[in-house]
């Protein structure tokens, strides 16, 4: 006779966790939820030791150690803390304040707590015992002498560092290792005795096998030589570590990916619609490798009828498989200068999944009805299977445009009526652009053009037609119908967020205008289009460059939540991202989400919030990682320029000096404070200038500059420029001539 196990009865006091069920349908046997326990111990009003909480929890002996971790975890996320006795302690209680250690170059640093709301200085004493991106509390102990909250550590919560990339020193026989991340301050100490293969001046791995406290600095262990600072491809090596940028496959995943098919099979067919006799087309770049989507339009009665076919990752990316762990770990591919860091292995990014031409692929297709007046009437998304019948490039779209009885135009003869079609859409798109009031910056993108050494040989500006425009105003109403789908089933998805202005922020924006006779209209809470409507007041203005930059640093970075706000600078109630599952994981989301819309499901990844920080996360460490990367090949394309003379716009206006970017090599250098000539300078934050106090001479935001390039520095990517004279010195010279920026991610 069997005899079958039973779950033991939980207590009363278990039962009565407001969270149970979700505790329960995530782990099986329930524990006590986080916000439970934390009710809990604050109805006691007395630190506890954890085998009493654990008693008036009633935990099971089978349940104390996965009890233990769950403590564990909440420590570690600043929730709890043991005080000398051991005993458990409700943070917010002791008014203890958990969050991120942020460092400085200068040897201070600032807690970024876990609330928001300011960040509190940490003085450099405070950050003798931690490194950057450490996990704290902390307690408020006043103001600092500038006015500012100043904080003191507590607890070390969690260590963010383990390993660290940097140059190797040795002085008097003292081996140390200087990190390439500046904001940590502080030489890790090679540990002493023990033997390693690198010379001072390589840059190497180090292990840290002792963290820093009050009384020592950190002590590491040399685990892997890298090479000499200036080895080709060097400045990406350093960047990818620096930035702990995932980018080795591991044996499990190349064995995976090598499993795939190399092409569609019938199995893969079943469920799909068929429009492989349609002529969709991929339009890219020159360089790309990678196609995530296809373009159809043909003209209707009374419109035009637009396929957006998108790359069908999700049919072979299952959730929680390990190509799936690893895509949400990178988040995102890199794009560095010459080398790809892609989200998923090239069988996959360039191969399976990428729409190559005269291939059958599958995709997902957002077939739209779109008025000729650019309005979308309706949609409808499939899977399908396709075949791309031709690989199109910006250029050559043009080229067939400009020239419809051309060489391209006849090479391309099948498509071009299409293409054409599709251009005439985008004029409707982009008249309806701007009747929704869109924000359009103008800005101008830079390309680096490389030697054969793998060193720039120049920058120049990337030219822009209306060719690209045509693809991205496709992919916008792809996006908007995605997140519509979305909204209207009541799903639960990522959106593509971007908040208007901060009260502050537009505060000081409007102080900014009205200097220069402008308002921008709209109150308290303007709409993108009373942005549009000043942008076009100014773009002729000789000053049109500086109010641009400042309206457009007014605004906030756009970012992934499941919150929907909007997006304020493409002045959409709802906006997501679809359009390019191969390389943005958030992509790959919204396809899982659609599909189960589709078939009438539901898809839960699981905590969309902490998916959308994570994501958001991902795309600036890639935003800074290329950005270090790009510094560090300009300072070596400026190293045989030390002594030459530009024309250049001052970018950036600081307290310490002036960012001026150069004419024709869009090159940003700084001119110190001091180098200003003999006055003082104070910096107004407001008018984006330094004002002498002296001379009351004045250096703003777009003001034109004449300096001489006087120091280039590898080691810390930095350019120093002065001014050529103290005469020269004495104000700005005007000019006309306004260099542009890179566009702001949307």
């Amino acid at each position: 006779m069997s005899t079958k196990h039973k779950t033991p009865k939980l207590a009363a006091i278990r039962l009565k966790d407001p969270h149970f069920e979700r505790e329960q349908a995530k782990y099986g046997d329930a524990l006590p939820s986080r916000e439970y326990m934390l009710e809990l111990l604050a109805q006691q009003g007395v630190p506890m030791q954890p085998d009493e909480f654990a008693q008036l929890l009633a935990i099971r002996p089978d349940e104390i150690e996965f009890f233990s971790r769950r403590i564990s975890a909440m420590e570690r996320a600043g929730q709890l803390m043991r005080n000398r006795k051991g005993a458990l302690c409700m943070v917010e209680k002791l008014h203890l304040i958990p969050g991120i250690v942020q460092g400085h170059p200068d040897g201070f640093g600032f807690l970024v707590p876990d609330a928001g709301g300011d960040d509190l200085f940490l003085s450099s004493r405070e950050m003798e015992r931690v490194l950057h991106g450490d996990r704290v509390v902390a307690r408020q102990i006043g103001l600092d002498r500038r006015g500012r909250p100043e904080a003191a550590i507590v607890e070390i919560l969690q260590r963010a560092n383990t390993r660290v990339v940097g140059r190797l020193v040795e002085a008097r026989g003292i081996a140390l290792v200087v990190p390439e991340n500046k904001r940590i301050n502080q030489d890790i100490l090679v540990e002493p005795g023990v033997k390693h293969k690198a010379k001072p001046g390589q840059v190497v791995i180090v292990e840290i096998i002792k963290q820093p406290d009050r009384h020592a600095q950190p002590i590491g262990r040399i685990v892997e030589v890298l090479g000499n600072y200036a080895d080709p491809g060097m400045e990406i090596e350093i960047a990818l570590r620096k930035h702990d940028l995932p980018h080795v496959f591991s044996d499990e995943i190349e064995r995976l990916a090598k499993k795939f098919p190399k092409g569609v099979r019938k199995i893969d067919l079943e469920g799909r619609e068929d429009v492989r006799d349609l002529p969709l087309v991929t339009i890219d770049g020159e360089t790309a490798r990678d196609f995530d989507d296809a373009v159809y339009c043909e003209k209707k009665l009374r419109g035009w009828r637009l396929l957006v076919a998108i790359a069908d990752v999700s049919h072979y990316v299952t959730p929680g498989d390990a190509l799936d762990v690893e895509a949400l770990s990178r988040g995102n591919s890199v794009y560095f200068p010459r080398r790809v860091i892609p989200m998923l292995p090239e069988e996959l990014s360039n191969g399976l999944c990428s729409l190559n031409p005269e291939v059958d692929r599958l995709c997902m297709v957002c077939d739209m009805d779109i008025s000729s007046s650019g309005e979308i009437k309706q949609y409808r998304f499939y899977p399908a299977v396709m075949h791309s019948h031709a690989r199109l490039t910006y250029n050559k779209v043009w080229d067939m445009l400009q020239e419809p009885k051309g060489a391209l135009a006849k090479e391309y003869a099948g498509v071009l009526p299409h293409v054409q079609e599709l251009y005439k859409l985008y004029q409707a798109l982009a008249k309806a652009r701007g009747k929704r009031g869109a924000i359009d910056f103008e800005t101008i993108e830079t390309q680096m053009i490389f030697n054969e050494q793998g060193k720039i040989e120049r920058i120049q500006p990337t030219v822009r037609n209306d060719a690209h425009r045509l693809i991205e105003e496709c992919m916008l109403a792809a996006n908007v119908c995605a997140s519509d789908i979305l909204q209207s089933n009541n799903h639960p998805a990522l959106y593509r967020v971007h908040a208007g202005p901060k009260p502050e922020k537009l505060i000081m924006l409007r102080d900014f205008l009205k200097g220069f006779g402008f308002n921008l209209t709209g109150g308290d809470e303007p709409h993108a289009k009373d942005f549009a409507k000043l942008l076009e007041q100014i773009k002729t203005r000789p000053d049109a460059q500086l109010l641009q930059t400042v309206m457009l640093r007014s605004l906030k970075q756009a970012q992934y939540s499941p919150e929907n706000v909007g997006h304020f600078g493409l002045a959409y109630e709802a906006y997501t991202h679809f359009t390019s599952p191969i390389r943005r994981y958030p992509d790959l989301l919204v396809h899982r989400a659609i599909k189960a819309v589709v078939q009438k499901k539901t898809y839960n990844p699981g905590k969309w919030e902490a998916l959308g920080t994570h994501c958001s996360m991902t795309e600036r460490r890639a935003d800074d990682a290329t950005r270090d990367v790009e510094q560090w090949l300009k300072c070596y394309y400026m190293q045989d320029k030390i002594g030459e003379e530009f024309e250049g716009t001052i970018a950036g206006v600081t307290n310490f000096g002036l960012f001026v970017a150069l004419d024709g090599v869009y090159v940003e250098g700084l001119v110190h404070v001091t180098e200003l000539g003999n006055d003082y300078y104070q910096f107004d934050q407001a008018k984006h200038s330094l004002i002498g106090e002296r001379t009351h001479h004045h250096y703003r935001l777009s003001d034109r500059l004449r300096v001489k390039v006087a120091r280039v520095d590898l080691e810390t990517a930095r350019i120093d420029f002065t001014l050529p004279g103290v005469s020269e010195a004495a104000a700005p010279v005007s000019s006309s001539k306004k260099p542009g920026k890179k566009p702001r991610r949307k």
